[in-house]
């Protein structure tokens, strides 16, 4: 058997197909959801779930919560106040959760959490249960994926599936039961992150047209914004929100608290979905009108003002038939049957939502896998020597959307050696392959030896939630400047190519070469080391084009002259 699990930001949940149903597994007490809390009691062993958030009021030093934003992340990306506990760098620069006199990672943390589920699990069906599926949010990069890996991994499972949220999502809603070709946009607002996917069921395959979203983003955000407001307790704000949801004021502690205000407070905080929501669509290349549902995922997802706002958007209202917080597990459920061989006749395909590749000579960012490539993939190009004599090529993987290598984020390095080759004799094959996780293989191949270097991409991106959101935002506004540099590095290139080979021809034909022929040359090779100068890009362009046509005699010649 295969569980599936969403480890969430503020709950998870578990589940395991039973006679042919997705099934939500409770916990002694009968509860679904347990809170993704850790109790590291003076003295005791740690305690998670409904036991630990009790004590968070009490003793906060010694509890941990949403440990999901900071997995897979290191020192310097994230603040202490994003979950509230004490951060420190280890030894090797990861990142470390300062709790009861311990220095812990994010996924040993998360791996308590995955223990707590796989006993619940493992009490209710009576046998050991150590194969799982486990959800992350689409917009989690590599290191936050292969942490959660290892995270399951800790807690005894084999994890079979890293699977993106809003993807398990568009199965417990029965999206595979529409029509072929059927477009679906699923609005996941958690804990602590949102997501926007566009899928498209086709022929059996449910594919993800395009993903978006903020991993710094959820319930937890308004929380902190009512409590703030308020001027209240987080925990007493989380009851309120709760409260208002179904009900237009609520009376608590003297005080009267009306929906119409919790709106004003959060709707700014919900407004930046907005911007992601588009952006998804624009990649999908869909109008809205072109959707055929839109579902809800998440427990923030309840507000009204949420509702209101996806409706707006999307102009439809949206999807309500499942339980918000419940939706996730119980596709990742699904998936663990298809997984199994129970359910068939239906895949699922994630993209990838960055852009993967390495920098190359000039310092531009040569894209090998495209954002938005279906996963799992595989692809790979044939790279060579720049310089005369080089005995190693080094790697530089990167993530971004930008034409210019230091525009992007770097995600690991690594060197290949070779025998000494005259210039663009050495050959060497790069491979990048996206499992199934989402997790990214490097291979180099020297062609001349056979021998290959491999790195897999753990480590997280050394950059800030914020950036990773402008990511895209920058590709657009910086896309004609970019795409300026990028033509002009590449002529330049071809000049610094060009201008040697042409002053060594000149002098190997001598007074072979017309000097009205000659004169032109000369009078072209200054143009292009003015234009080099000033950066026209066009001018280059057309010189170097002027050049190539006015030595292409020059070429057959000396050809001609070495084999005589």
């Amino acid at each position: 058997m295969i569980a599936g699990i969403d480890l969430g930001t503020t709950h998870s949940l578990v589940g395991l197909m039973e006679s042919g149903f997705p099934v939500l597994i409770a916990d002694s007490e009968g509860r679904r959801l347990t809170p993704s809390a850790v109790w590291f009691p003076k003295g005791g062993e740690p305690v998670v779930g409904w036991a630990a958030l009790e004590q968070k009021a009490t003793q906060p030093a010694l509890v941990v919560t949403s440990i999901k934003r900071l997995i897979g992340r290191r020192p310097g990306e994230v603040s202490e106040a994003s979950t509230g506990s004490a951060i420190e760098a280890g030894a090797d620069g990861s990142l470390r959760v300062v709790v009861g006199g311990q220095a812990l990672r994010p996924e040993e943390i998360s791996a308590l959490i995955l223990s707590k589920l796989k006993s619940d699990l493992e009490k209710s069906c009576g046998v050991p249960v150590d194969r799982a599926v486990i959800t992350v949010p689409a917009y989690f990069n590599d290191a936050q994926r292969a942490a959660t890996k290892r995270a399951g991994e800790l807690a005894g499972f084999t994890v079979e599936r890293i699977l993106s949220e809003p993807t398990a999502a568009a199965l417990a809603y029965g999206l595979d039961r529409l029509g072929e070709r059927s477009k679906v946009a699923v609005y996941d607002l958690g804990g602590g992150t949102f997501d926007i996917s566009v899928l498209e069921l086709n022929c059996g395959v449910f594919e993800v047209l395009s993903t978006n979203g903020d991993t710094a983003l959820g319930g937890d955000d308004l929380d902190t914004a009512l409590a703030k407001f308020w001027n209240i307790f987080l925990i007493d704000a989380e009851k309120i929100k709760r409260a208002l949801t179904d009900s237009e004021s609520f009376e608590w502690d003297g005080r009267t608290f009306l929906r119409s205000e919790l709106e004003a407070i959060c709707l700014p905080l919900i407004e930046r979905t907005r911007r992601h929501c588009l952006r998804s669509l624009s990649d999908a290349h869909l109008e809205t009108s072109a959707l055929d549902a839109v579902v809800l995922v998440g427990g923030a997802t309840r507000m009204p003002v949420v509702r209101k706002f996806v409706a707006e958007i999307f102009g439809r209202e949206p999807d309500v038939s499942q339980h918000p917080d419940e939706a996730v597990a119980l596709g990742a459920t699904i998936q663990a049957g298809i997984l199994e061989g129970g359910l068939q006749n239906l895949t699922l395909l994630d993209v990838t939502p960055l852009s993967l590749g390495i920098e190359t000579f000039g310092g531009l960012m040569n894209v090998i896998i495209p954002r938005n490539t279906t996963i799992p993939c595989k692809a790979g190009e044939m790279f060579t020597n720049a310089v005369a004599n080089q005995s190693a090529m080094s790697i530089t993987v990167l993530q971004g959307e930008r034409e210019m290598a230091r525009d992007n984020w770097p995600l690991g390095r690594m060197d290949v050696t070779f025998p000494q080759a005259p210039k663009g004799q050495a050959r060497v094959g790069v491979q990048f392959e996206l499992d199934a996780n989402g997790i990214l293989h490097v291979l180099a191949r020297d062609t001349s030896t056979g021998l290959d270097t491999l790195i897999d991409i753990q480590s997280a991106v050394e950059v800030s939630d914020e950036a990773v959101e402008k990511m895209l935002g920058d590709s657009l506004e910086h896309a004609f400047e970019d795409m300026d540099e990028r033509i002009f590095t590449e002529a330049k290139l071809k000049a610094d190519e060009m201008l040697p080979a042409v002053d060594t021809a000149l002098n190997a034909l001598g007074d072979e070469v017309p000097g009205e022929v000659r004169a032109a040359i000369f009078a072209l090779v200054e143009k292009i080391r003015s234009a080099l100068q000033t950066r026209s890009t066009s001018d280059l362009k057309n010189l170097l084009r002027e050049l190539d046509a006015v030595t292409e005699p020059l070429a057959a010649a000396l050809i001609e002259k070495t084999l005589g």
